[in-house]
Order: structure tokens, then sequence, then C-alpha cells
């Protein structure tokens, strides 16, 4: 089986890459070809079983997508976009990449015409938008607010459109806010939420800029790779017409976060929570769904974390840390 997974160079690329590596497999067949391809070379090693090559270049170039498909891989994973506060902050760039990318993509598998794979294609909870139920179920309306969420919402409706032709088999997985994030911080509107874990576990001051009530749906790094096994393996039939599902996650406050830290890792941890209210990243958060009963994805095979500390211990353990 060949995969290609695009976006391959960012945290969750490199999780998946890394999951297929080291199992060898996706789903009960063996994966012996992977591509990653993003603006940055991924820097995920094969192994004998699993050639792995790593290839860099813009998704907005349909050439460039060209070159890609035509390889033909039998699974694609498009991960890649450009986050919430920078397409925010740059209209065109976030049009250009997270719609005309998504499109090339698309456009560029039909070229080949006798050629159909699996799709899978990371959306967001941000294609809902405001006023929100306690609990916004499958039938809840897509209404964004922001243009990140414009660009997935459209990318949700060429998916469900591109599949319904028979021109690929796509799924579509609104992700959750994933936390924690290792690493550096990105520019997302929702990067403080995994920063507000990590540079305190790290020993370094985190700066919220939102207040303690502020609740939000999150998943940890691992949950969001067995999201994506799994779709890419799952049955879509049940799915009918409608591709795209609301992943299950937690809804928890910030105070709920803070609360799990201080008795996974004590309150001296805590102590290096600093609060900037940013008027512009409350803005944009208070503007985000905050829970949801994924009951779909549920049924069809998804599964969630069981806790926030559970989620705060495995990224200790991930980072070497007791847990």
């Amino acid at each position: 089986m060949k995969v290609l997974i695009i976006g391959g160079a960012g945290m969750v690329g490199r999780n998946l890459a890394g999951e297929l590596v080291a199992s060898g497999r996706l789903g009960d067949k063996p994966v012996t070809e992977m591509t990653l391809f993003d603006v940055a070379p991924a820097a995920t090693q094969g192994s004998a079983a699993v050639k792995v090559t790593a290839l860099t270049g813009d998704i907005s170039d349909r050439a460039t997508v060209d070159g890609l498909i035509a390889g033909r891989p039998d699974v694609i994973f498009h991960l890649a976009a450009i986050v919430s506060g920078e397409a925010e902050a740059d209209f065109d760039k976030g049009y250009r990449i997270n719609l005309d990318g998504t499109r090339n993509i698309f456009e560029a598998i039909r070229a080949l015409g006798d050629y159909h794979p699996r799709v899978v294609y990371t959306s967001s909870i941000a294609v809902f938008g405001a006023p929100f139920p306690e609990a916004i179920g499958d039938d809840f309306i897509t209404a964004p607010m922001t243009s990140y969420g414009a660009q997935k919402m459209i990318g949700e409706l060429l998916l469900n459109d591109y599949s319904r032709r028979g021109i690929f088999d796509g799924v579509g997985i609104r992700l959750p806010t994933i936390v924690v994030r290792p690493g550096k911080p990105n520019k997302a509107a929702s990067g403080f939420f995994s920063g507000i874990i990590r540079e305190p576990l790290a020993g370094l001051e985190a700066v919220l800029p939102v207040d303690d009530d502020v609740r939000h749906w999150v998943a940890s790094p691992a949950a969001a790779t067995g999201f994506l096994v799994h779709a890419a393996t799952m049955d879509t039939a049940p799915l009918g017409a409608r591709r795209c599902l609301t992943m299950p996650g937690l809804a928890v406050t910030i105070a709920e976060m803070i609360a799990a830290l201080a008795e996974v890792a004590g309150q001296d941890k805590v102590a290096l929570i600093k609060r900037e209210p940013d008027a512009t990243i409350r803005g944009i958060v208070a503007g985000w769904p905050q829970n949801f009963d994924a009951a779909r994805a549920t049924e069809v095979g998804f599964t969630a974390d069981a806790s926030f500390q559970d989620i705060i211990r495995a990224h200790m353990r991930d980072m070497g840390q007791a847990g």
C-alpha cells in the first residue's frame, strides 16, 4: 500500500507517519511506501519495510500537486492548512492554501479518471458558528464565523460532492483542538490551550489570554492519530452522502485544565501561568463551539480520550517526564 501525507511535517502528520512506520500497516494492509509532503522537509525516517520519501512544495501550485498524485497513492491524508489565527490575519493566504490547495488535490485525482483513492480530509470544529446549543449534534448547521472555518466548510462540501460522484472515497474528520501539542507554539489562535500545559511542565512561563470559564473541545495527539487511521480504514457505506463527522473529544474549561495540571504535576507548575487578556484572541475564541454530541462518529467506531488528566500524563510520558 502506498500512502501520501500532505502536511507530513506538521505535528499531526509526524505522529501519523511515525505510527505507520512503527506498525508497518494501515488496517489489515502492509504499508510499503509513504510520501510526506509539506512546505518544510519532514524528518520521519522509514524502515526496512516502509520506504519514506520527504518532498517539499506548495499545494496551491497545481503542477506540484499533479506530480504528487501521479504516483497514485492508495490513501491520501490531507492535513495541510494555514491555521486559524494566520488564516484570519492573511485573507489571501488562507484561501490560497486552505481552499485552492484542497481543490487542486481533488482535481488532480479527478484528472486521472480511473483512479479512486481513499481521501481523509482534516476539517475543524471551526465550521460551526454561534449561537450554539448546549451540545452541538450531528444535524447542527455549519455556519462558520471565521475565514478559516469558511475555508474548511467549503472543503467539506467539495469532499462530499467528489465522493458522491465516485471520484474518490472521502472521509472528513472535524478535529477537536489538539492538546497537548509538543514543540514550539504555532500561529493558531487556539495555541494557548496547549501552552498553558506544555510550558509549565517544561518549567517555563505560559501566557493565558482568556478567562478561566472558557470551555473548549479537545483531544490528545494520540487520539488524533487514531481518528486518522480509523478514517482511512473504515467502511464508508454507513456515511452515505454525508462524509464529514465531528470527532469525539472532551469539553473542558480552562479552570478544569488548570486543576488537572495541579493534580498531575503540582501547584508549582500552575504558578507559571500568567494571565494576560488579549482582546483579539478572546474575540476569536468567543465564536468557537464549546461542546459536542459526537454520536455519529462514535457509532462508526471513533473513540475519544478518557480524561484531561490522562492527556497530561500522556504528554509527560512522551516528553520523558514522570507522569
